[in-house]
């Protein structure tokens, strides 16, 4: 597994853990052990504009997933749901990595059916990381 990453931000992000976070998320996915993702942390303008190029709602969003292998997560957005739901912020962005791998996969969450079933998922692989 191969994940580049890019911090367009001025904070810092703890790389190895988000690498973990991937691998460990891959493998529970049986994905491909040749498989390749670009993880891009950017900031609420950057996101706002990629979410309103690619799906026309011109607002923040926390991540976004493209099908070639392309995550980007708002660190400002992680940052303020980290605090609203009372847990880390690392554990926020490993949310949102999870998350995006899982579009990755081909789950979905705009039909409240499939979005059970992805929050189940999320819900299960967030466990087993956060826990060990």
């Amino acid at each position: 597994m191969k994940l580049e990453i890019n911090n367009l931000t001025k904070s810092k992000v703890d790389k190895k853990f988000l690498e973990k976070v991937a691998i460990k998320t891959l493998n529970f996915l049986n994905f491909e052990e040749k498989t390749e993702i670009s993880l891009v942390i950017i900031g609420e303008a950057r996101m706002r504009n990629l979410n309103k190029k690619y799906r026309g709602k011109n607002r923040v969003t926390d991540v976004l997933a493209f099908d070639y292998g392309e995550l980007f997560i708002c660190l400002p957005q992680a940052k303020k749901q980290a605090k609203r739901l009372g847990h880390s912020f690392e554990q926020e962005l490993a949310t949102l990595l999870i998350h995006g791998i899982l579009h990755l996969a081909g789950y979905t969450d705009e039909i409240s059916k499939e979005y059970k079933k992805m929050m189940d998922i999320q819900r299960k692989i967030v466990g087993r990381i956060i826990n060990q």
